[in-house]
């Protein structure tokens, strides 16, 4: 009998994922340990380095050593965009989150997409977190990106995370990517995705603005 190697491969790896994101919606206690959901795309996921070396699990790293009762929530998809975030967020919102830093858009405007439909699909992630937990800290990850698309596209895309964080009265990151983009040392051989120290960088930025929040 010939076994298909491939098909349990493939099982197998789905099981594993499914066990691994089950994980995050375990019920605990609530009052013992809130929640910060980092929602976002590779720069999130930590792209071409292990989960541990991407900045969210840096982020609960710096809680633990300040012995803080959050826990951090590494939703980061390689490739993702607003509106595949948006495809996604009720998903994720089966868990109630008190913080969520909201990291998307960068590939709209890496592959040119319409702003105005990015913008709208931060609008409407933001609200449905709120609809969650009116209470929740939302955070607004801003980014940059090349000038390929012309400086006009270039500028509207720079100004956007701050329009959405204004207009909906949430925090802002101003530039995630801060004395990280455009430093080969600082990331992979793509020169778009941060490396090791590149992380620990953008940690700190992330820090910086998210530990004010934290109890």
């Amino acid at each position: 009998m010939k076994i298909n190697t491939q098909f349990f491969n493939t099982v197998g790896g789905l099981l594993l994922s499914l066990s691994i994101l089950n994980a995050w919606f375990t019920p605990f206690d609530q009052d013992e340990k809130k929640r910060i959901v980092f929602f976002g795309d590779s720069i999130t996921a930590g792209y071409g380095l292990s989960t541990e070396q991407a900045f969210p699990a840096l982020i609960q790293q710096k809680i633990d050593s300040s012995e803080m009762a959050y826990q951090v929530i590494n939703a980061g998809l390689s490739g993702e965009t607003s509106a595949g975030g948006l495809s996604r967020i009720d998903w994720i919102l089966k868990t109630k989150p008190d913080i969520f830093i909201l990291e998307l858009g960068g590939n709209d405007g890496l592959r040119g997409l319409s702003l105005d439909e990015t913008e709208k699909n931060l609008t409407t992630m933001i609200q449905k977190v709120r609809g969650r937990n009116p209470e929740v800290v939302v955070f607004v990850a801003g980014m940059q990106i090349p000038p390929n698309l012309g400086q006009e596209y270039t500028e509207r895309f720079r100004t956007l995370f701050s329009k959405v964080a204004k207009a909906n009265k949430t925090e802002l990151i101003p530039f995630l990517l801060e004395n990280v983009g455009g430093e080969p040392e600082l990331n992979l051989p793509d020169g778009i995705h941060p490396n090791v120290e590149g992380h620990q960088i953008v940690a700190t930025t992330v820090w910086q603005n998210l530990k004010k929040h934290l109890d």
